[in-house]
């Protein structure tokens, strides 16, 4: 039997590819241009691969104590910040996903949350109050003020607010109470949201560089993306250095643009590992914890 595919759908076919090739390819320049030596980059000869193949920029990069340290710092502000803001988003939406009459304060407490996702007391208020703190270069700034995010509150809360209270109401008879219910029957049947809210932590302080630079006054304790967005590259002060005629060959392999390319192909390679992981639960997560019933 002959499946007769309509025009509707094949236009929606060629859109959607077209839109995966606006997303595919710069991702494939850039990656091209970091594996290319620096006239073919700078003469715009370089466009899906590589010309003239070279590691010289990532050389350079993994090679800088800085970087590693950058990129350990980084990665221990992922695995704090997962760590400490999961356990308090699930509590906090468990209990704003229950009636008024079952939380008696749960609408003033909704209130004032929405309230802060709304409005910010702004810039020079908030540094203040991080200074009183005394986390100002200190590894705990890149952490706790984003410890509660109210959109991923929201999107965990709906989706606890759709579990049938069957479930809850049988544990009850049995004798569990509120913190046994919400790890033995909610958390196993909330995967797919638990797995969207800890991508989109996890891509939020990976990706993000200004907390770095607001609140870190030395270069040492930059995460990576702030120590990433602070490297410039100089021939001439390479030049200047003393190197043997190998290494400055070497280098002059490197320009600002193949450095920059491998700086964004560095950075993303975490995202792209995760991601892959996580992506079966994202849409049903998203969309489950978006829709109130």
């Amino acid at each position: 039997m002959v499946t007769r595919i309509s025009a509707s759908t094949v236009i929606i076919h060629i859109v959607l590819a077209l839109a995966a090739i606006l997303c595919i390819a710069p991702v494939l320049n850039v990656i091209a241009i970091s594996f290319s030596e620096s006239h073919s980059a700078l003469a715009g000869k370089v466009y899906f691969t590589p010309k003239n193949f070279t590691l010289a920029s990532y050389n350079n990069l993994l090679t800088e104590k800085a970087f590693s340290r950058a990129f350990i710092i980084s990665t221990f502000r992922v695995l704090a910040a997962v760590s400490i803001s999961m356990p308090i988003l699930t509590c906090m939406a468990y209990a704003l996903s229950k009636t008024a009459r079952a939380f008696r304060e749960r609408n003033v407490v909704m209130w004032i949350t929405v309230f802060t996702m709304l409005f910010h007391g702004g810039l020079i208020p908030t540094y203040m109050i991080v200074k009183s703190y005394g986390l100002i270069d200190n590894f705990w700034v890149l952490v706790l003020p984003q410890t509660m995010n109210i959109f991923n509150l929201l999107v965990l809360m709906n989706f606890f607010r759709g579990v049938p209270g069957e479930l809850e109401e049988a544990a009850l008879i049995d004798g569990a109470g509120a913190m046994r219910t919400l790890v033995q029957v909610y958390l196993p049947v909330s995967l797919p949201s638990l797995a969207t809210i800890t991508l989109f932590t996890v891509v939020h302080h990976w990706n993000d560089f200004y907390m770095g630079l607001i609140y870190m006054n030395k270069p040492v304790n930059y995460p990576l993306q702030t120590y990433l967005r602070s490297l410039t590259f100089s021939i001439e002060m390479l030049v200047n250095m003393n190197m043997d005629p190998e290494q400055i060959e070497e280098y002059m392999k490197i320009s600002g643009l193949t450095y920059n390319a491998s700086k964004i192909v560095v950075a993303m390679l975490p995202v792209l590992v995760i991601y892959p992981l996580l992506q079966r639960y994202f849409v049903s997560g998203l969309v489950i914890g978006a829709v109130k019933e």
